[in-house]
């Protein structure tokens, strides 16, 4: 795992005290319950801080940080199981933007989204898969100056607080605004409530093509891929909160006399845990400075580490379940929550499968 500099610890330390202070179980479990699932109060702190901007350039009014950076923030809100649109509109759009590489939608765009004035999503996975389709069912028509979309995209994150959508379509990618005529957003229900995910549909929707028609495949892989470094600290995050969560109810839970922690099982339990966060951890921070070293090895580094971490955080988060016993199946006990984020987490950018299969393509072609 690499050394963290000074300024990225001063980072790390100053999103753990928001979130510790704005995003605590009680918070989560209210926004939650709401179907925008976000504060704008936190938006903007989280703009104030200049986390929203962190992965935007500096000419657009960012930081211009890097992957390792994005990743510390995420291991921060994953701890805190932060409810906000911050991988869609903050971490995938930005990723999105440049992959495309169209400064003027660039301009318009990543100034606001820093300064917390614009939430906007991706959608760009269809029925059947989280993964981009080779061949988009949505398709996109010319119409003189403009496009118009059909079809239907699911699981998009935050659409339902989405002020603009950018679509995979056709060969392309197009940008949608709220409220455009024949634009139906619904909320899925899905396990995990604290990540908002929706179902969308275009019916001869008006649109703008952003970028070159042909790029839309390309640049979307390379957005997710840039998300997905992200979402492993995001579970990287998570697994060391439930890992701590047991241990620490390991330690102060008494049975026949003594804490449950001595007993050889639990011992040997919270130990296995702790080896899969800490293991996760530094998948992550790897991943991510692999990134930001254009490391040739990034791409298998990264598609190991997504299913690594994945089934990291389902399995940490399941045994924390198991060492609370009885009250950690209850709806009044937080250990679930984590649970049901990590098992979102796990397809969200496709199923640890998938994963394993990207890398055995990645390492037959360098053959």
């Amino acid at each position: 795992m690499a050394t963290l500099t000074t300024e990225q610890r001063d980072l790390a330390e100053a999103v753990t005290d928001l979130m510790a202070k704005r995003s605590p179980e009680a918070e989560v479990r209210r926004l939650m319950a709401t179907d925008t699932g976000y504060d704008p109060g936190v938006w903007a702190e989280l703009a104030a801080m200049g986390l929203l901007g962190l992965a935007i350039p500096e000419q657009f009014g960012g930081a211009g940080a890097g992957a390792v950076e994005v990743g510390l923030v995420m291991e921060a809100m994953g701890r805190a199981l932060l409810c906000a649109p911050y991988l869609s509109t903050a971490v995938l759009t930005t990723g999105l933007l440049a992959a495309l590489g169209d400064s003027a939608e660039q301009a318009d765009v990543l100034p606001r989204i820093a300064a917390g004035e614009l939430i906007t999503t991706v959608a760009f996975a269809e029925a059947g898969s989280a993964r981009p389709p080779l061949s988009p069912a949505t398709t996109a028509r010319a119409d003189g100056s403009e496009w118009r979309l059909s079809g239907t995209k699911t699981y998009v994150l935050d659409s339902a607080v989405a002020e603009r959508m950018y679509v995979l379509a056709g060969e392309g990618v197009f940008a949608v605004d709220a409220g455009a005529p024949g634009l139906d957003v619904s909320l899925l229900s899905t396990v995990d409530q604290t990540r908002k995910l929706g179902r969308v549909v275009f019916d001869d929707t008006p649109a703008r093509l952003v970028g070159a028609e042909g790029a839309g495949a390309a640049a979307m892989d390379q957005a997710l891929d840039r998300a997905s470094v992200a979402l492993l600290g995001e579970q990287a995050g998570g697994t060391m909160c439930a890992t701590r969560m047991a241990a620490d109810y390991a330690k102060t839970r008494f049975q026949f006399g003594r804490a449950i922690g001595s007993f050889q099982a639990i011992k040997h339990m919270c130990a296995d845990m702790l080896l899969e966060a800490e293991s996760a951890v530094s998948a992550a921070r790897h991943v991510a400075a692999a990134f930001d070293a254009d490391d040739a090895a990034r791409f298998t580094d990264l598609a190991v580490a997504q299913a690594y971490c994945s089934e990291a955080f389902v399995t940490v988060a399941a045994n924390n379940i198991q060492v609370h016993g009885g009250i950690g199946f209850t709806w009044e006990h937080p250990a679930h929550l984590y649970l049901r984020r990590a098992r979102t987490d796990a397809q969200l950018f496709g199923e640890p499968a998938w994963h394993r299969e990207r890398y055995l393509r990645l390492r037959e072609a360098q053959r």
